[in-house]
């Protein structure tokens, strides 16, 4: 009897290529690494709003340096001259450190992401992979420090004083929470593929190019996993959104509701640390689904059939292009979503996301086991699985009850309860909206009383 190959033990991941720099060149690919990051969030924040301001009919950003390209810097550098304001009613220890802890994970997780193959180091016969380390569970160690980094914001949000910025940091745990783990079942698939949760293998592991027949002709199509894997790749799409606190999911520092949430409070410095944390975690779950999803720094299809593409310092060229179309991905949404209502917001992602995420690992496991065992039928595989999405799919759309309609609401004896969802909606005023000026403040005068001391004064 033969044991299906999914249910073996995973092969030993070949990392013998890591470990023997160095310790000077280790230092340098870090440098390297905190330079780039610190580079890009600075073109990133130009680039946005110069695609925002093109979306609205604006010019942006224009005046310091070509094409406005200083104007972050210029934000910088206004950012660290500010005045530094710590609340009185502040923890100031952990008021301090909170941005620090939020800046340093968004740092630290770039050290697994590879950005190109091994290649030899100029004026020295020693080679390197462009890459500052790997290890076994090198995306189970991305997801942990990420999740370090969400301390920061709640911490920040405690510290400072403010109900405001404590809401914010509540709503961030709790989004996190939510969307960390649709993110991480979204990524189980991707091992059950690759065989790995070594970055570099998984980047291998989609190297190999499929055929597909179209009218007759063998089309070769890039074996990335976006492909293979849709439904993972959408529900990862949408996880890191709501992971990064970015629009149309930035609940956690909403203006319209918290002022400015978490960070409401913090000024100069330490609120830039904030902002470069937001920006590199942009890049971080960008190079994270170029890796796991786009084929990591491999070049695309048609380039991918020129055999010098995947050589040298040119895929490095490929990697940044691809994260750069996530990151405008992230600026589209900005620029064209409105922000969604906080229980909308959790909702989709425990009843909607998780779900999805559990039902199809389940059917990729079961494809890759009938893949791998010949005892097992693939054609009524493949049916039970149709048949149990389907009735998956029904379930969202017959689940919920309908919304009562206004007419019966108004022909009801006792009026609406507009607290009976949960929901803390105010109720509308009688005869509807109100427009126009809003009506006068009446103050209620209190009876002016006079009292005579023995001293003939009065009080």
């Amino acid at each position: 009897m033969t044991i299906p190959s999914l249910l073996l033990p995973m092969a030993v991941d070949d990392l013998s290529a890591f470990g023997k720099d160095p310790w000077w060149l280790v230092i340098i690919k870090a440098v390297v690494i905190f330079v780039v990051l610190v580079l890009l969030t600075l073109f990133n924040i130009w680039w946005e709003r110069r695609v925002v301001a093109r979306m609205q009919h604006r010019i942006g950003p224009n005046v310091h340096g070509p094409f406005g390209l200083l104007q972050s810097l210029a934000d910088g550098v206004k950012l660290a001259l500010k005045e530094d304001v710590i609340p009185k009613a502040a923890d100031k220890v952990v008021f301090v450190i909170a941005p620090v802890i939020a800046v340093i994970p968004a740092f630290v997780t770039f050290a697994v992401i590879p950005f190109g193959p091994e290649v030899g180091l100029p004026f020295t016969d020693r080679t390197t992979p462009l890459q500052l380390t790997d290890m076994p569970v090198a995306v189970l160690f991305v997801m942990a420090i990420a999740s370090i980094g969400i301390y920061g914001i709640v911490l920040g949000g405690w510290s400072s004083g403010s109900t405001y910025s404590l809401l914010g940091g509540l709503r961030s745990s709790a989004q996190m929470i939510s969307y960390e783990v649709a993110m991480g079942l979204a990524l189980v698939a991707v091992f059950l593929y690759a065989g790995s949760m070594s970055t570099s293998q998984i980047v291998d592991a989609q190297a190999s190019t499929n055929t597909l027949d179209v009218l007759g002709l063998e089309v070769p199509v890039p074996g990335w996993f976006a492909l293979i894997l849709l439904p993972s790749f959408v529900v990862y799409i949408i996880a890191m959104v709501g992971e990064t606190n970015r629009a149309p999911f930035d609940l956690p520092e909403a203006e319209g509701e918290l002022v400015g949430g978490f960070h409401t409070e913090y000024s100069s410095l330490k609120f830039a640390l904030f902002f470069l944390a937001e920006y590199i975690n942009m890049a971080t779950v960008s190079a994270l689904a170029t890796t796991l999803f786009l084929g990591g720094w491999r070049a695309p299809w048609p380039l991918s059939m020129w055999d010098g593409a995947n050589e040298g310092y040119l895929p490095v060229l490929w990697f940044f292009g691809k994260v750069l179309v996530f990151i405008f991905f992230f600026i589209w949404l900005r620029g064209s979503l409105p922000r969604l209502r906080y229980d909308q917001f959790m909702a989709f992602g425990w009843k909607v996301l998780i779900p999805v995420s559990l039902v199809w690992i389940v059917a990729v496991a079961t494809i890759r086991l009938a893949a791998s065992s010949e005892s097992l039928d693939r054609t009524w595989v493949m049916a039970a699985i149709g048949v149990a999405l389907a009735l998956f799919l029904a379930m969202f759309f017959l689940g919920d009850r309908p919304d009562p309609e206004p007419e019966a609401l108004a022909g009801s004896e006792e009026p609406a309860d507009v607290y009976a969802g949960g929901f803390p909606v105010p109720p509308m005023p009688e005869g509807g909206a109100v427009r126009g000026a809003a009506a006068p403040l009446t103050f209620h005068t209190t009876t002016r009383r006079s009292s005579v001391t023995t001293d003939g004064e009065e009080i």
